[in-house]
């Protein structure tokens, strides 16, 4: 049986999500199965999901996926880089994946594949300097130091990293690309019936769920509302950055200690009287919007940069079905990672995979104060992965 991976989000799970999984089914025929590894309450954007990590993999089981294993919070809330590293490796880790499927503007493979190849370049950090000196941000220095203008498009340059780290890995993993559908990335536009989940969030969190539900599939509306909203929990992740010094930003992930960040981002914390007031004011042009996001909600999780180990040292599953059942049973075989299906499994784990899980709990009594009602601490110990079966 061949297996093809996919690394999402899943925030939430939309028409074009189906529409990818059901184009790489058909690369891979009727035998074929589908492994996602999808990021859990705290996404890439410096944001917290739309819904919690069970509820999102049940939708992807509807809508086509096999096996839902969790990307951890370090990784899923991390650069573009980090973010494709840790979640290539767990499907590495698997060994039942045989090709990587992801989504791109282009659709064009081989443009994708000599972007990679341009980062990967021995002058590329040298050019890279260059263009930082001139004054470019990070994403327009990195575009112009490769070369390459299909990294100016967001899905392309995800993809592009999908293939660094197929590199970095020697994995054989085979990858595939499948071209966008619809609304672009972020856009607040519908096209040809789809719309970005950007565009979907916004509708929920404003309270038109009668809007967004022609966007999701039959079903997938249930367990969106209330949505998450990082504005519930917004006085606490204030109070956390009222109460930083530069030491304890220059100790997030990505903190820019030497890039003199941590005294701008202390000044900024001390200054605003809300998120939305934060992140201009410790903005300039070298640093994103999505960079600031995550380096505020790092701090209000207490995640540093230990608490990224060098690799996801476990497989957590989120969800499966029957076909995914099977792909467990073939990876108690091949996986080189403790296979987590059930929170008791937890007690064998030692290390650094123990602390992370013990971290995951902490992310996870955290989120639940991003709904109108909090929700109780504890959850990570006490829900099973979704099941169709």
């Amino acid at each position: 049986m061949a297996a093809a991976g996919i690394v999402a989000e899943y925030n939430p799970f939309h028409l074009g999500h189906g529409f990818h999984l059901a184009r790489t089914r058909e690369a891979l025929g009727p035998e074929g199965a589908v492994v996602c590894v999808m990021s859990g309450h705290w996404v890439q954007r410096g944001d917290c999901a739309v819904a919690d990590k069970w509820t999102r993999a049940a939708a992807a089981l509807a809508g086509g996926a096999d096996l839902i294993v969790e990307l951890p919070t370090p990784w899923a809330m991390a650069s573009a880089e980090s973010f494709a590293r840790g979640a290539v490796g767990l499907l590495e880790a698997t060994g039942v994946v045989d090709v990587l499927s992801f989504g791109s503007e282009d659709g064009d493979l081989s443009a994708l594949q000599a972007a990679a190849a341009a980062l990967d370049g021995p002058d590329y950090p040298q050019r890279l300097r260059a263009a930082l000196d001139r004054g470019l941000s990070f994403p327009a220095a990195r575009q112009a130091a490769a070369g390459c203008p299909c990294l100016s498009a967001p899905n392309n340059n995800l993809g592009v990293e999908y293939l660094r780290a197929l590199h970095a890995l020697g994995s054989a993993i085979t990858p595939m690309t499948v071209a966008r559908r619809g609304a672009a990335h972020d856009s607040g536009e519908t096209a040809e019936g789809f719309a970005s989940a950007s565009a979907i969030r916004a509708l929920l969190r404003e309270g038109r769920a009668e809007a967004a539900a022609p966007l999701l599939p039959g079903g997938a509306l249930e367990g969106l509302t209330p949505p998450a909203s990082l504005a519930w929990a917004e006085r606490a992740v204030l109070a956390r950055l009222r109460t930083m010094g530069e030491a304890d930003w220059a100790a997030l992930p990505d903190g820019g200690a030497a890039e003199g960040l941590p005294a701008r981002l202390a000044r900024a914390a001390r200054a605003a009287q809300s998120l939305e007031d934060f992140y201009p004011l410790a903005k300039t042009k070298r640093y994103t919007h999505a960079r600031l996001r995550r380096l505020a909600v790092s701090a209000f999780l207490g995640l540093n940069k230990e608490d990224r180990p060098e690799a996801v040292p476990y497989v957590r599953v989120l969800g499966l079905n029957e076909r995914g059942q099977g792909l467990l049973r073939r990876m108690k075989e091949t996986c080189s990672l403790p296979i987590l299906t059930k929170p008791a499994q937890v007690k064998a784990l030692d290390g650094p995979a123990r602390a992370l899980f013990e971290a995951e709990c902490r992310y996870t009594d955290l989120y639940g104060l991003c709904f109108p009602t909090p929700r109780p601490c504890g959850l990570e110990w006490t829900t099973s992965p979704a099941a169709r079966i």
